[in-house]
């Protein structure tokens, strides 16, 4: 089958192979024909070595497909279903499942370890133990979660990572109060979909924040009050805010420098939400001092900080209800053999979301 294999972390090309074997099928586990992924972000920090990944390995972890085959044990899906990939199980017994964190259960971090598929030339494994830039990829059933007919392949991928991400961390994680104001530093999919979740919960002002023009004026379309350059923020905080800062800020791209940019633009008592993926060795530098007397609250959200198979269901039900757009995140299509064309337009900054149909 067809697949997309990094060889060696930092590489910045995928190479599409067709002499790749989806490997794991067994009891508990399930075959899934990917119809639509979607590019993420995350996907090209872990072929940077910024996100910790085994090598070789198929990127992708937001996916969408139906099931060909389903291991012994397996009764909630079968052959046909439509699924979408969730690259965060909760395995529904460990401390943080009973507590109610599912977002922070570890066992899909376990599966990344792994390999999902193999070669002639030995093992591959796949991102975040998925690895959907693939025809076929064999997942725990628990990472297989069935969607409504009446959803797309390409709106069901999204909903797999980035749509989650960002609504959830407006929605569950800052739980955004109505009348306040909001910045939103870096504007792709999952900063817009943060921008949306803002606007749905009844934001007064929300300041788009990115270098890229044409991301800023996609995020007036989706619920921006008005779109910045990373320069015009200082000005903006006067305007909007006085100068005191924003009640809330979300941080979108996972560098220290743009989380310490959001904390100075938090208003004391407000709340920076850190939404972005970022590097073990990148740290982020407070003092006690402003820790105490700013009373700032400083929130990470993972998976969008919340149970993800009702964010997922949450979602489904905004969408067909039209307060959330899904469709106008994808700008780009591209078919799996030109890849590589998807990760130049990420790097580049002229998607929002790519989808790779395969």
């Amino acid at each position: 089958m067809l697949a997309a294999v990094l060889h060696e972390i930092g590489q910045d090309k995928l190479e599409v192979l067709d002499d790749v074997e989806a490997t794991g099928f067994g009891p508990g586990r399930v075959r899934i024909r990917v119809r639509a992924t979607g590019l993420c972000h995350s996907d090209l920090s872990a072929m940077a070595g910024v996100l910790p990944q085994p090598a070789p390995f198929v990127p992708g972890h937001e996916g969408a497909g139906e099931i060909l085959e389903v291991g012994e044990g397996v009764s909630h899906l079968k052959p046909g279903d439509r699924v979408v990939v969730c690259w965060l199980p909760a395995c529904g017994v460990c401390p943080a499942c009973k507590r109610g964190q599912t977002q922070l259960c570890l066992a899909g971090f376990m599966n990344a370890g792994t390999p999902n598929f193999k070669r002639p030339g030995g093992d591959v494994f796949g991102f975040a133990g998925t690895g959907t830039f693939a025809e076929e990829v064999v997942v725990d059933a628990g990472c297989a979660v069935p969607i409504p007919d009446d959803v797309p392949f390409d709106i069901a991928a999204l909903i797999g990572c980035g749509v989650t991400t960002g609504l959830g961390a407006a929605l569950n994680t800052a739980d955004v109060e109505a009348g306040s104001s909001v910045a939103v530093i870096g504007c792709g999919g999952v900063g817009i979909s943060a921008i949306q979740g803002a606007r749905l919960k009844g934001a007064a002002e929300i300041v788009a924040v990115d270098p890229v023009a044409s991301r800023r004026e996609a995020a007036l379309k989706f619920g921006a009050t008005r779109a910045i350059s990373p320069d015009e923020l200082p000005d903006a905080k006067q305007q909007v805010t006085g100068g005191e800062g924003f009640d809330y800020v979300f941080e979108v791209v996972g560098r220290s420098a743009t989380a310490r940019t959001a904390y100075e633009n938090t208003r004391r008592g407000g709340t920076l939400v850190v939404v972005g993926a970022g590097a073990l060795d990148d740290y982020l530098q407070l003092s006690m001092f402003e820790l105490f007397f700013d009373e700032k609250r400083i929130l990470p959200s993972m998976y969008g900080g919340g149970d993800v198979l009702r964010s997922y269901e949450r979602t489904i039900a905004l969408w067909r209800a039209g307060r959330v757009d899904l469709e106008s995140l994808i700008t780009h299509r591209v078919p799996l053999a030109d890849i590589n064309e998807a990760l130049d337009q990420m790097r580049q900054g002229t998607a929002l979301r790519t989808c790779i149909e395969i």
